[in-house]
């Protein structure tokens, strides 16, 4: 059969794929993959992208677009709910949640297409749908056909872990793949983990109805972000109807019945026993690696079992790169996109770029939400960084709304530049966008503060933090004097001139 030829990209089979030698080899479309094969084709190289499921990935099909579209809906049924501290009165709220999931599935289906094989095929990429197997450090075989490459990129993703305790195959564990599955809405849910995924399928699904029961291992909700923001999300949580408790673990699992269906009562670390009709498990995530032949490749894994890689994206074989969720690098939508596009370029031109792992945002999408980039408020005061803080409180736009819970943190160092963010609030991802470019610039804080900012917005709580900023450095020092000289000049200018 005949190689296919570079003007006419399109899905091909196995044999076609085989039959031609390619410049690059993706492996896995999720949002890394997706990336860097189209990175590589705007380079002009001769690209082929393979994936053994779904085209679009975790984050289209199992992650960002179904939960933002649950999330959009409960916002909606709480936003009728609590209608009345404005004076305005909805009546009872009725949710069908049957209408929910076909709302949650129809973003799914509407996006889907722009990560479809057509949709790269115009884009300069070829694709295969099958699953890749190295035989050796420069070839790979799908469906018992082999391929040669030039380069590869790994971009096999990550999957949910699962708990691993006592009478866990006695019911029916939910992940974040399998949730999206559900037609009823559970009268009882209990959700094991307290991270974003956790605090924001529990809140959601509180909102929508559901008695909720939330149970983490750790002293806090998002260990990863600042504590003052964590106690924020928890009251927020609690104020929703969850039930969180903190500090505990299930420890063992009694189905209903016995024979794996979803219902059950869950014996708690601290001693209390929970009932739910469904459980889901948001307790990490670990790289996709089985299957691929890493060790015919010569590619070494972690101590986590993710692919280990250098600064530029490289992995134990110099022809072979990784990125996304099967690296221990930042598993996020944005990262896996930004990360595939280094892999790919540096892999077709030979470059050693390094990935930029020092301004990398991150929000979770409970309500409040939780924006942060950059030093955390705690690493700040232990290197004698400026913590600024602005409460929402005292924010025109949050008391106009009603909405005074949330505060803006913003991180100085010494030379006064943009060091950090920690935004509590809604549109905290948006509020973030403007110090992740002001790190990644290098602009201070008196550069902001001099800057038009619109008002009344969410995102004035951050100019106002920094406006003081800026005031304070007036009021001192060799500036203050500066001014003291000025003004004194321009009075007795003034009263020569009178």
């Amino acid at each position: 059969m005949s190689a296919p030829t570079r003007r006419s990209p399109r899905p091909l089979s196995a044999d076609e794929a085989g039959a031609a030698r390619w410049d690059l080899i993706v492996i896995g479309a999720g949002s890394a993959g997706l990336v860097a094969a189209k990175s590589a084709a705007v380079l002009g190289a001769r690209v082929l992208l393979i994936e053994a499921g779904s085209f679009g990935g975790e984050c289209l099909h199992t992650g960002c677009v179904p939960s933002k579209s649950l999330i959009a809906a409960a916002h909606a049924a709480h936003a009728a709910r609590t209608a009345g501290r404005f004076g305005v009165h909805a009546g009872q709220v009725r949710v069908d949640f049957g209408h929910v999931m076909d709302h949650v599935r129809g973003a799914i289906a509407a996006i889907q297409p722009v990560d479809s094989p057509d949709a790269l095929a115009r884009a300069g990429v070829f694709t295969l749908a099958g699953r890749a197997r190295f035989e050796d450090e420069k070839s790979l075989s799908v469906d018992g056909r082999r391929l040669r490459f030039g380069d590869a990129v790994i971009a096999t993703g990550s999957a949910p872990v699962l708990p691993d305790v006592r009478g866990a195959d006695a019911v029916e564990i939910l992940t974040n793949e399998t949730f999206w599955n559900l037609q009823e809405l559970p009268e009882r849910l209990l959700v094991l983990g307290g991270g974003a995924v956790g605090c924001e399928l529990a809140q959601a699904m509180a909102r929508l109805g559901s008695a909720v029961t939330l149970v983490h291992r750790g002293p806090r909700l998002l260990p990863r972000e600042d504590p003052a923001a964590s106690a924020l999300v928890r009251e927020a949580l609690r104020a929703d109807g969850v039930d969180v408790h903190l500090q505990a673990s299930v420890q063992e699992l009694h189905g209903a019945h016995g024979d794996g269906s979803s219902g059950g009562t869950a014996q708690l670390s601290t001693g209390a026993q929970v009932r739910f009709d469904r459980i889901l498990a948001a307790l990490g995530r670990r790289a996709v690696t089985a299957g691929l032949g890493l060790e015919a490749a010569g590619v070494a894994v972690d101590d986590s079992g993710a692919i280990a890689v250098d600064g530029a994206l490289r992995t134990s074989n110099p022809r072979i790169r990784a990125a996304g969720d099967v690296t221990p690098l930042p598993r996020f939508t944005h990262t896996a996109g930004v990360f595939g596009s280094t892999a790919a370029t540096n892999a077709v031109l030979g470059l050693s770029r390094a990935a930029d792992l020092d301004v990398v945002p991150r929000v979770t999408f409970t309500a409040p939400e939780v924006g942060a980039v950059g030093v955390s408020p705690e690493e700040a005061r232990t290197r004698g960084f400026r913590v600024l803080v602005h409460e929402h409180r005292d924010l025109d736009r949050a008391i106009a709304e009603g909405d005074t819970a949330g505060r803006t943190t913003i991180i100085v160092d010494r030379r006064g530049r943009i060091r950090g963010a920690s935004i509590v609030g809604p549109r905290a991802g948006e509020a973030l966008a403007e110090y992740t470019t002001a790190m990644r610039a290098g602009l201070t804080a008196t550069r902001l503060a001099t800057t038009t900012h619109a008002y009344p917005t969410y995102a004035d709580a951050g100019w106002n933090a920094v406006v003081a900023e800026a005031q304070r450095g007036l009021r001192s020092g060799a500036l203050r004097r500066g001014i003291r000289l000025l003004a004194g000049l321009h009075r007795r200018r003034r009263s020569r001139t009178s």
